[in-house]
């Protein structure tokens, strides 16, 4: 039994030095020391050793493990070393080169307004709504109070799939099929994409984004949109901020108004920015027309509303001071990253 130890030994020993890789080290491992190695059966042959022999028999063992495992352990150490050497010496680091900077993405200046717009309407309480891009004629149009024979339906104007759905042109089907709904009293704002047939110039795009704001319950008066939109506008552009409002037409509300702000940039004074006026426009306005509620199921002598309409364009160029809004689409990085 001790000479066959023996030559288990040597024979570990001989496979360990031969090995050039952790791997064949392991191959080793496995072989004399796993489960089906070969001490390990030299163990299982125990009950053939005389009982006497036993203790010695044992302890030839657990010295001959002991030795290739020691041995194992000090040729793993030595082949990790010169393997972490040989990698250093292949990977060399010139620590004088300029570090790689990450590039951190941000919210697009269009977000990043229209999340300012969302913060300050929902803390009046107002519900944030969506609806669909491709939109039928009838709510577009139709139950706007936009008749077939309007120039707005007109194909130069409007992106038409077929005679009945159409790329809505406002976000004011949203309101329609909110009003729809039933569920009094309303208070929301639409936010999203829109589209029309304009030419791409400084302040025009065939695809561009709008919110409008809709609140129907009883009682509600004109007084109550100045009152509004006054907040929204000194929320989004400073307290100082006044507003005035001038006769306008929609076909949808009446009466109707547009909205100015004084400019933010010289105070009312009148500059470059504000073309020497003093005012900036900023939206369209008015009272919900009373045939617009018939339509949409609701009784116009109970109960009134309120609408209006923003470009989220013209906030952005505005608050930014972006003169030219094909800059918020060409992707720009040196414009982008200045926001």
């Amino acid at each position: 039994m001790k000479e066959k130890l023996e030559r288990i030994k040597e024979e570990a020993v001989r496979q360990i030095q031969e090995s050039d890789v952790p791997e064949k080290l392991n191959e080793v491992r496995v072989r004399f020391l796993g489960k089906k190695g070969e001490l390990t059966a030299v163990l299982k042959g125990m009950k053939d050793v005389a009982p006497e022999e036993r203790p010695k028999v044992g302890q030839l063992v657990n010295e001959t493990r002991a030795a290739i495992e020691e041995l194992l352990e000090d040729t793993r150490k030595k082949m990790e070393a010169a393997i972490r050497e040989e990698r250093l010496k292949q990977e060399v680091i010139d620590v004088t080169l300029p570090a790689k900077k990450n590039m951190v993405g941000h919210s697009h200046p269009n977000t990043i307004a229209l999340e300012e717009v969302e913060r300050i309407f929902i803390g009046m309480g107002y519900e944030v709504v969506e609806g669909p891009e491709i939109e039928y004629d009838l709510y577009n149009f139709e139950k706007l109070n936009i008749p077939a024979d309007h120039p707005a339906k007109d194909e130069q104007d409007t992106f038409y799939i077929n005679k009945e759905i159409v790329l809505r042109t406002q976000t004011s089907p949203v309101q329609a099929r909110i009003m729809e709904q039933g569920k009094l009293p309303i208070r929301v704002i639409s936010p999203g994409r829109v589209f029309r047939s304009d030419e791409v110039d400084a302040t025009h795009s065939p695809s561009f984004h709008q919110i409008e704001g809709l609140v129907v319950d009883k009682n509600i008066s004109f007084s109550d949109l100045k009152g509004t939109l006054e907040v929204f506008a000194k929320e989004l552009f400073g307290p100082e901020t006044k507003t005035k409002f001038r006769p306008h037409h929609f076909p949808f509300t009446e009466p109707s108004a547009e909205v100015d702000v004084t400019c933010f940039k010289c105070g009312g004074k009148g500059c470059r920015f504000c073309k020497g006026s003093g005012w900036i426009e900023i939206l369209g306005c008015g009272m919900v027309h009373p045939h617009v509620l018939e339509m949409c199921g609701i009784d116009p002598e109970v109960y009134t509303g309120f609408a209006f309409g923003v470009g989220l364009e013209r906030i952005a160029l505005l608050k930014y001071e972006i003169d030219d809004m094909r800059l918020l689409y060409e992707n720009d990085i040196r414009f982008l990253k200045q926001f």
